[in-house]
């Protein structure tokens, strides 16, 4: 990572974001203390078809890590908290009532 003063970023912006669009991320500084940060903006994911697309979407980019066991016949299964029905309202409800 780069630091840069704001005197210097507005001197020569252009150079900066080149870095940016790179890949590069670029700390902004006032008086040596950093107020911002300048960084490639994330890109919109195109929607996938798939749950296996988006995984490998995701590890592609870092994001997170592929198993390297085969899954067989694993699927994907959402699961809540194991809570009883109803019980999400009862607390909502609850926090609700004291405001």
């Amino acid at each position: 990572m780069k630091a840069v003063g704001v005197k210097q970023l507005k001197a020569k912006l252009s150079e900066y974001l080149r870095l940016v669009r790179g890949g590069d991320t670029i700390l902004v500084t006032d008086r040596d203390e950093v107020v911002a940060e300048l960084r490639p903006a994330r890109r919109q994911a195109a929607a996938t078809d798939s749950l296996e697309e988006l995984f490998d979407s995701l590890a592609e980019r870092g994001e997170i890590t592929r198993s390297c066991r085969p899954k067989r016949r694993w699927k994907w299964k959402a699961k809540g908290l194991g809570l009883a029905t109803g019980t999400a309202n009862a607390l909502l409800s609850e926090v609700r009532s004291d405001r």
